[in-house]
């Protein structure tokens, strides 16, 4: 994922507020969107912003949709801040 698609995703805190009810573990759309107090129309619209970053990820059971958080791109965008900022690596 690119690193402006992340950090896009992250300016938003109503994507911020989904990533940390995300934090609680695996939770369907519906489910999700009460707890947030988002439409389902808006939730989805903050669904594809953070899927597109590769933040979080769906699988689908039956009639449900789940959404779970996927922080492994954040490592990027961690070196790159760490780089930024000048720190270096511990590379031994």
């Amino acid at each position: 994922m690119a690193l402006h698609e992340v950090l896009s995703a992250l300016s938003d805190d109503t994507r911020r507020a989904i990533l940390q009810k995300l934090r609680e573990g695996k939770i369907n759309s519906g489910d999700l969107a009460a707890s947030v107090g988002l439409s389902p129309q808006a939730l989805s619209y903050h669904l594809a912003k953070l899927k597109k970053a590769g933040l979080i990820y769906e699988t689908k059971k039956k009639n449900f949709i789940y959404y779970e958080l996927d922080l492994t791109v954040l490592d990027e965008a961690i070196l790159w801040i760490s780089t930024l900022k000048g720190e270096k690596n511990n590379e031994k």
